[in-house]
Parts: C-alpha cells; structure tokens; sequence
C-alpha cells in the first residue's frame, strides 16, 4: 500500500521525526471541525451505510488508541499479528452517533496526543520493527508504516467527515 487513490496520501511521505506533529494535527483539525459543525448535521447519515460525521470522529478517535495499542505489541512481540479493531460493529456497539460531540471533541485530542507520544518515544531501531497488518489482507508492515496508516486514516477520515457534514457522500473509505 503505497498511497491513497482516494485523498492521495503517500505512505512513504512521512519520515520518523514527523509521525508526532501529524497524529497531533489530526486531533486539533478534528477538534476545531468538532466546535464548528452544526449539532443536527453531525449525526446526520447521507445514506444508508455511510457514516454520519460524528461517527467518522469517533472512529478516528478509536483508531488513534487502537494503533497506540498495536504499537506497544510490536514493541515487545516478535512480529505480532493484530486483531481486527471490528470498526464496523463499533458503530453501533459503542453507539458511536449518540455521543456527546464535546466529549468526542476532547477524546480525540487526548488519542491523538498519547498516539504522538507514544510514537515520539521510539528509537531509531524501532522504527523497522516487523509486525502483520491484517487489512486489507495479512501483510508484513514495519512500524514506520503503522504510523503512517495512522496519520492516512485520521487524514483520510478528516475529508469524509467534511464532507459528510456538508450533507454530501464521501467518495469511500
């Protein structure tokens, strides 16, 4: 996976030293887009089966914490495999749409601050430490690219949730 049709995210445009600053930009652009969208619009569906922007933020928020997790695991396993994170299910699971969008606001900052921290404690030697990512299928990652999905969802999900909450369709993902 070397970009993103999509938003166009280039996997290898992110360097070690950056992987901090871009998880804690996600958390104030989601934050700031948090406090400025309109409360109704922000649980609103365009259709059925696509996210509403509050669940995009939600989901964000998650992965940001997930990905902490999976790092820590590949820090101290030998090529660990991940479980999936079931993103789907914890829409409804965790009722993702009912939740206070204040409370999200401020959850998303704290995930991406503790994701950047996490990541801007790694050693060089780290950075190539090997892990299996199980989407879209299996493959052997390093932890460079683990932080670079993690800056691509959080990016990638920052457009859908724009324009989710302009009462269009994202194009996907």
């Amino acid at each position: 996976m070397g970009g993103c049709a999509q938003c166009g995210f280039d996997y290898s445009s992110l360097a070690p030293p950056e992987a901090p600053a871009a998880l804690r930009s996600i958390g104030e652009a989601f934050a700031a887009a948090l406090s400025r969208a309109d409360g109704r619009a922000l649980r609103r569906r365009p259709q059925p089966g696509v996210w509403s922007a509050l669940e995009y933020a939600c989901h964000v928020r998650d992965v940001l914490l997930v990905q902490r997790d999976r790092l820590y695991l590949a820090l101290v396993e030998d090529t660990p495999t991940f479980a999936r994170m079931h993103r789907d299910e914890r829409v409804g699971l965790a009722r993702y749409n009912d939740q206070d969008p204040k409370a999200v606001e401020d959850q998303i900052v704290v995930a991406a601050e503790l994701a950047a921290g996490a990541f801007a404690q790694l050693e060089d030697t780290h950075w190539r430490r090997s892990l299996v990512y199980s989407w879209p299928e299996p493959e052997r990652r390093d932890v460079l690219w683990l932080a670079a999905h993690t800056v691509h969802e959080g990016r990638h999900h920052l457009t859908d949730f724009a324009t989710v909450a302009g009462g269009r369709t994202p194009g996907g993902g």
